[in-house]
């Protein structure tokens, strides 16, 4: 029996996220790219070869349009990578127009992973066009999305028990793009930091109330009570990334803390150190999941789970498994667990 066609794959953003995304899918087999949108003038108009600096059959090799609307419609695309935003809001318009044109969507903002935390309303209005149109779409990432939060339920699954969580990621900034610099302050003097907290116009790490809440809903706690903080991390000598630098004295990323209170009990505790280079500073990356009850549970791993690559893979890994769930809004409690796609992804699509 022959195989279906492929998988049609539209990228809209195409920075390091989405540019890693577009690597990794030609990459694979089963896959094709039909489309990609970029705003940035450098990219806007050339070709993908062009802009990924490597052979690309004449079939994937599109011009790398300003505009979207040409390149989604249930012909051209099973699923649209979206890797444009942080926040549900931003990215609300977008996943609305791309679920009303029937295609399944993939979002990288962070609180998409789980938007029902901060944006209640906006996940329920998403849910009813997803099942309207009878498409797809998700939130997925290293953090949130894994790391900080599906991980650490998964881990729960092997408890009778849990007493309290304390999980922490200690993580370069290094492979993520301009975007993620500025919401970090990467470069900023510590004067501009604190002039940036104070306005609010420092988001630091995008999340928490995600990570927090899907790991409490996930388990049966109720939140009574939540708070986070931010502390700005100075570097002694200078850091340069691919998209961020910061000379000494600077702010080369932030350290960001959460906790969570159960009947007025601290059950949950999240520390997210993250920064560019952080080898420059001394500081050994990795992330780690403390869980106390019957039986406890302690993972480390050293050095981090890479979070561009990270990020990457698990957006292209899901793709599968958001094509074949019904429709709706989805987060990665409601999917398949995500695994490596090693062969054909065609042999993961049930056909219907």
């Amino acid at each position: 029996m022959s195989k279906p066609r492929k998988v049609k794959v539209v990228i809209w953003g195409f920075g390091a996220m989405g540019s890693g995304m577009a690597k990794m899918i030609l990459e694979k087999e089963g896959f094709v790219i039909t489309g990609v949108c970029d705003l940035h003038p450098n990219r806007v108009n050339q070709k993908l070869s062009a802009v990924l600096n490597q052979k690309i059959s004449t079939r994937q090799d599109v011009v790398i349009q300003e505009h979207i609307e040409s390149l989604v419609s249930k012909k051209q695309a099973d699923i649209v990578l979206l890797a444009t935003d942080s926040f549900t809001k931003g990215a609300f318009y977008k996943i609305k127009w791309i679920l009303e044109q029937g295609v399944n969507v993939i979002s990288t903002a962070e609180e998409m992973a789980y938007p029902y935390a901060n944006e209640k309303e906006l996940s329920k209005e998403l849910d009813l066009i997803a099942k309207k149109h009878k498409a797809t779409v998700l939130g997925t990432g290293i953090n949130p999305g894994m790391m900080m939060d599906y991980l650490v339920i998964a881990l729960t699954g092997v408890m009778s028990h849990v007493e309290n969580i304390e999980v922490s990621r200690v993580n370069s900034l290094s492979p993520f793009g301009e975007t993620v610099m500025e919401e970090q302050g990467v470069g900023k003097t510590i004067e501009q930091y604190n002039e940036l907290t104070k306005s609010n116009q420092l988001a630091g790490h995008v999340g928490f109330k995600e990570s927090t809440q899907m790991i409490c809903d996930a388990i049966g706690w109720k939140i009574s009570h939540f708070e986070q903080s931010m502390s700005p991390i100075i570097t002694s000598v200078d850091r340069k990334s691919p998209h961020g630098f910061a000379k000494a004295g600077d702010v080369a990323g932030v350290d960001m803390r959460a906790f969570v209170s159960v009947n007025d009990e601290i059950k949950l505790i999240m520390k997210h150190p993250q920064q560019i280079e952080p080898s420059l500073g001394g500081v050994q990356t990795g992330d780690y999941i403390t869980i106390l009850g019957t039986p406890p549970v302690h993972m480390a791993i050293q050095p981090e789970i890479d979070g561009g690559i990270g990020t990457i893979a698990i957006c292209v890994n899901m793709i599968p498994h958001v094509i074949n769930s019904r429709p709706g809004l989805k987060t990665m409690l409601d999917l398949p667990v995500p695994r490596a796609i090693q062969g054909d992804v065609r042999d993961q699509i049930e056909r219907k």
